[in-house]
């Protein structure tokens, strides 16, 4: 992708120094160092950006001790991997269930960490009911808009001052740019983005609402986001950002189209976070972006090729990927709120079962026993390259000799 540094707002700055990041785990690794204590992500980038993780109630109920001491330990921020969600906390019309969300606000309060709300308004994992009129009769455009009131309103206003941020809507956006035939836009019409946005701001006019999609890496998608965007700014909507979900593949989208979709959005004067940050090693079941939950497809054993461990070539594979993707980040501090794996280990991935069910994915950076992965030391190793990063300020040189040391004992 080409780009003219001359015709937009905001510079882009060029990506030369990131190279030999993604080799740079594979030398320390050859290192000979006493074992260190692996440093706390949230302590990594703590002069970057928010780096958090999607949680299950397994991890804020604390059930899961080993994962519980690995959220409070490396993430700075959490969103609710389903706990917010409309079948969840809205199953039946005028009851609301906030058991498992009192205690992730709960949790993330109790360890002082930037609390994310996901999601208000969503096509999938919304109850048949919402769209549905009474007796079979069509639903009006009224009705409709009045229970998006009463959830956004209800929901943000109990959570208000205390959940920051709001993934308001979510994936809105279709591949060819064009708004998503869902039932909010049959029913309301294109002024249920607009409205959406006016219920949660009122409800809380101190949070952060974002709109949050996948792939808009690809141009025409992004390009359909930003009229959007500009027709919600059109409007006086209070919008503060754009979440990119960040599923990746090994290979897409290149570091180059991460960089320029990053300050596509900075140049409309908005924050940037990734939101669902994993990266998909496995082979065949995909080859887009594409992040639909309602995606299925028919298990086979060649897509399911490391039933039971990652071989140590595509471990390096995957951590030569992070480092890519962190450098781009690093370099984007300034318009990056956030960056929050989709996940705390590889247990917890969706990745597991989507788009195939039963598969062994690793897409994160802590194995299934909780320990560090070759890709956690790889973006410790883009910290350490950035002059910026608080870990090169205050942890000198052999820090990812230690780190490689740590790992390799874990193997």
């Amino acid at each position: 992708m080409k780009f003219n540094l001359f015709t937009r707002p905001l510079a882009r700055r060029p990506l030369g120094w990131l190279s030999g990041l993604s080799a740079a785990f594979v030398v320390a690794v050859a290192v000979s160092a006493a074992p260190a204590p692996v440093p706390a992500l949230k302590d990594v980038f703590k002069n970057d950006f928010y780096i958090g993780a999607a949680l299950n109630e397994s991890q804020f109920y604390e059930t899961d001790q080993t994962e519980a001491a690995l959220v409070k330990t490396h993430f700075s921020s959490i969103s609710p991997e389903n706990d917010l969600k409309w079948e969840q906390i809205h199953p039946t019309p005028g009851h609301f269930d906030f058991t498992d969300a009192d205690r992730y606000v709960a949790f993330g309060e109790s360890n002082k960490m930037f609390i994310i709300g996901h999601t208000l308004v969503w096509h999938s994992q919304t109850p048949s009911w919402v769209f549905e009129g009474e007796n079979g009769q069509p639903l009006t455009r009224e009705v409709l808009l009045a229970r998006m009131h009463e959830h956004i309103s209800t929901i943000v206003g109990r959570y208000r001052g205390r959940i920051k941020s709001w993934d308001v809507v979510n994936e809105v956006i279709d591949e060819d740019g064009s708004l998503r035939k869902t039932p909010w836009l049959r029913i309301i019409g294109e002024d249920y983005l607009v409205k959406a946005f006016q219920f949660a701001h009122e409800a809380d006019p101190q949070a952060e609402l974002y709109y949050n999609d996948y792939a808009l890496e690809n141009p025409g998608k992004r390009a359909g986001a930003i009229t959007m965007i500009k027709k919600l700014r059109a409007a006086g909507v209070q919008l503060s950002g754009v979440g990119l979900q960040g599923h990746y593949k090994l290979q897409i989208p290149t570091p180059q189209e991460v960089d320029d979709t990053i300050m596509d959005f900075a140049n409309l004067g908005l924050k940037v976070s990734f939101s669902e940050l994993d990266v998909d090693m496995l082979p065949g079941a995909r080859n887009s972006l594409n992040a639909d939950v309602g995606t299925r497809m028919e298990a086979e054993k060649r897509l399911n090729p490391y039933p039971k461990e990652l071989p140590l070539a595509e471990q390096q594979k995957l951590a030569a990927r992070y480092a890519d993707l962190f450098a781009v980040f690093l370099k984007h501090r300034g318009e990056i709120k956030r960056v929050t794996l989709w996940g705390v280990t590889d247990a917890d991935s969706w990745l597991n079962d989507w788009p195939v069910v039963g598969r062994t994915s690793y897409p994160l950076l802590f194995d299934r026993a909780g320990k560090p992965k070759l890709a956690f030391m790889s973006v410790v190793a883009a910290a350490q390259k950035n002059p910026a990063s608080a870990l090169n300020r205050s942890s000198g040189t052999g820090t990812m000799a230690s780190l490689a040391d740590t790992s390799a004992s874990n193997r």
